[in-house]
C-alpha cells in the first residue's frame, strides 16, 4: 500500500507529455521555418500569435536583420507546453553600388511623395492580412528564369549615396519573358504604374506569407484573381524605377522581409548565366 502511494506520488509530479511538434526550414536571417503539431495547439513567435491549420500545419519568418535568437512556444490541448529558444544565423550581405543614375532615381521630386507614401501604405496593409487558406502548401518555383542580378539583403550605394537593402531576388531576362506565379495564390495587387516598382502584382500565398513582382512590362494577373503555380501574371520589363529589364521578386512573412532564393533553390544551371 505504502509503494503504490508512493508511485501514485512520483507519478503525479511528472510533467504530461508534451504533444507532437515539427519545425523544418531555414532558421536563419531571411529564412521561412515550415511547422506541424496538434491543429488545436496555439503557437507563438515572439509573442505574436500564429495561424495553424485544421491539420496543424503553420509557417513562421524571419526578417533580414532577425535577432540571434528568438522565442518560440506551442500550447497544446491538454494544458501541456512547449517552450523553445531558436537560434537564428546571421548572414554577411553584400555591398552592390550603382553610379551614374538620373538624381531623380535616387530622390525623388517633392511632387512625387505623397504618391510614394500611399502606395507604401497599400503594400503594408496586404501584408498585414492573415489569410487562413494556407495556399503556399503547393510549394515554389522560380517565377522567371535567367541571371540572378541582384541578391536579397545586399546593401545599395546609388550615386554614392547608401539606400535601404535590397529585399528581393532580382532575375535579369529579356523584355517579354514570362512571370509565372510561383506558387498557388490570391492576387491582392494589379498595378500597371507604381513610382518605385512600375508594373506591380502581388499575391498572396496565406498565413500572412505575400510576394510582390515588380518593374513588370505587362501586368496580366486580376486582383481578387486565384492563381496556381505556373499560371502567367506578367511579363519582364524595366518599368518603374529600373536601370535595365529585370524581375524583382519579394516574399514576406507580415512585415519581415524573406529571401525568395530560400524557397526555390539555386536558378537551374541552364538559365542562370544567360
Amino acid at each position: 500500500m505504502r509503494i503504490s502511494l508512493l508511485l501514485l506520488v512520483l507519478f503525479a509530479a511528472l510533467p504530461a507529455r508534451a504533444g507532437p511538434l515539427e519545425l523544418e526550414g531555414h532558421f536563419q536571417q531571411g529564412g521561412l521555418v515550415y511547422g506541424k503539431t496538434e491543429p488545436t495547439a496555439r503557437v507563438t513567435l515572439n509573442g505574436r500569435h500564429v495561424r495553424v491549420t485544421s491539420e496543424g500545419r503553420f509557417v513562421i519568418g524571419f526578417g533580414r536583420d532577425a535577432e540571434p535568437t528568438a522565442a518560440f512556444s506551442v500550447r497544446f490541448s491538454d494544458g501541456t507546453a512547449e517552450e523553445r529558444t531558436l537560434q537564428i544565423k546571421k548572414r554577411k550581405y553584400k555591398i552592390q553600388r550603382i553610379d551614374g543614375l538620373p538624381r531623380k532615381m535616387v530622390t525623388p521630386p517633392e511632387s512625387e511623395w505623397n504618391r510614394i507614401k500611399a502606395e507604401n501604405a497599400r503594400i503594408a496593409e496586404l501584408r498585414a492580412v492573415d489569410l487562413p487558406e494556407p495556399l503556399f502548401e503547393s510549394g515554389f518555383a522560380w517565377p522567371a528564369l535567367g541571371r540572378i542580378s541582384g541578391v536579397f539583403g545586399s546593401q545599395r550605394i546609388l550615386n554614392g549615396e547608401p539606400k535601404r537593402p535590397h529585399f528581393g531576388v532580382d532575375v535579369a531576362a529579356p523584355v517579354g519573358t514570362p512571370i509565372m506565379a510561383p506558387a498557388d495564390g490570391i492576387v491582392v495587387l494589379a498595378h500597371k504604374n507604381m513610382y518605385y516598382t512600375g508594373g506591380t502584382v502581388m499575391l498572396d500565398h496565406g498565413h500572412g506569407l505575400t510576394s510582390v513582382y515588380s518593374h513588370l512590362k505587362d501586368v496580366l494577373a486580376k486582383e481578387g484573381e486565384r492563381v496556381t503555380q505556373g499560371t502567367p501574371i506578367g511579363t519582364l520589363g524595366a518599368t518603374g524605377r529600373a536601370t535595365g529589364p529585370h524581375l524583382d521578386w519579394r516574399v514576406n512573412w507580415f512585415a519581415e522581409r524573406l529571401d525568395p532564393a530560400l524557397l526555390v533553390g539555386p536558378m537551374p544551371a541552364a538559365r542562370a548565366t544567360e
